[in-house]
């Protein structure tokens, strides 16, 4: 039986890569690996990726110190650490809701994604019923190290908009790093990571955006998801300040040539129609030194 829903199986048959994914699904399991178990403890940033009330889709972070992230059980993910109220992702946070998480380590260029249904959650622990465990390549992760001792900021108000103000602009048009969140109605949430130099993400107006797809695992689970549910969340850290913007919207793959003219090389890329924004000061991680663009960057 495949481990590929509808969505995934299109976009894998259209790319030309259904037997190479057919392969790298065996590698997708229910349940959390002994050895990954010390990678785990040893991470400090986890994205997230949920449904909240309203049924909009939303990407988030916790990060924190060692044992952040842990696996009480083969089939249990503890996070300790919850989401203030201020975060859009809070009141998705229920029993039973869908939840994808991706660890992330951006100095060694690593990441793992466990997928699953919330178990419990309050304000100090986040814990998930693992449906699907996978790792990824370590492609277009830009290295950054932690400096010591670096403390959190204080989480700010809520800046809620519909539309993207000139300063939002110009900090996504500078990222060099994005998650983005999406959903299937029988696989649940799924969080990913999109890198590239800084500007790989077009800010076409205030209310729309591109993004490439750079080749990657050929599993195509967010874009999968994508071709059969439009709704996304993406999430843009500022990694010096600490910043958090949170996007939630709709998004459509473009496969089109003339759609793909200006990013030269892609063979599909990723439009998204914005609904609201959600910028927190003080949210993200600070602390994490830039050392150096991904090696697979293109240029």
């Amino acid at each position: 039986m495949s481990k590929f829903h509808e969505g995934e199986r299109a976009v894998q048959s259209r790319s030309g890569v259904t037997d190479e994914a057919g392969r790298l699904g065996r590698g997708i399991t229910s349940a959390i690996p002994d050895a990954a178990r010390p990678f785990l403890e040893s991470q400090r940033l986890a994205v997230l990726a949920g449904v909240d009330r309203s049924e909009r889709v939303w990407a988030s972070m916790v990060s924190g110190a060692p044992r952040l992230i842990t696996a009480p059980s083969a089939r249990t993910l503890r996070l300790a650490a919850g989401l203030p109220d201020a975060d859009p992702l809070s009141e998705g946070l229920a029993r039973g809701r869908p939840l994808g998480v991706l660890v992330v380590d951006p100095e060694r260029r690593r990441r793992l994604r466990v997928n699953g249904r919330v178990m419990k959650a309050d304000r100090d622990t986040i814990e998930i019923r693992t449906e699907e465990v996978f790792g990824n390549c370590p492609k277009y992760i830009q290295a950054r190290a932690l400096e010591p001792g670096t403390e959190p900021g204080r989480v700010g108000d809520a800046r809620r908009s519909t539309a993207l103000t000139e300063s939002q602009r110009l900090a996504i048009e500078r990222a060099d790093t994005l998650f983005i969140a999406s959903v299937h109605a029988d696989a649940g949430a799924d969080a990913s990571h999109r890198g590239g130099q800084p500007g790989f993400v077009r800010v076409l107006d205030a209310r729309r955006l591109l993004i490439p797809d750079y080749a990657g695992n050929n599993m195509f689970q967010t874009l999968g998801n994508i071709a059969a549910d439009p709704r996304v969340g993406l999430l843009v850290v500022d990694f010096d300040t600490g910043t958090t913007r949170q996007l939630t919207g709709r998004a459509r793959i473009l496969w089109e040539p003339e759609a793909l003219a200006e990013l030269r090389g892609v063979a599909r890329a990723v439009a998204v129609e914005v609904d609201e924004i959600v910028e927190l000061a003080g949210r993200g991680p600070v602390g994490w030194r830039f050392v150096e663009y991904s090696p697979f960057n293109p240029r």
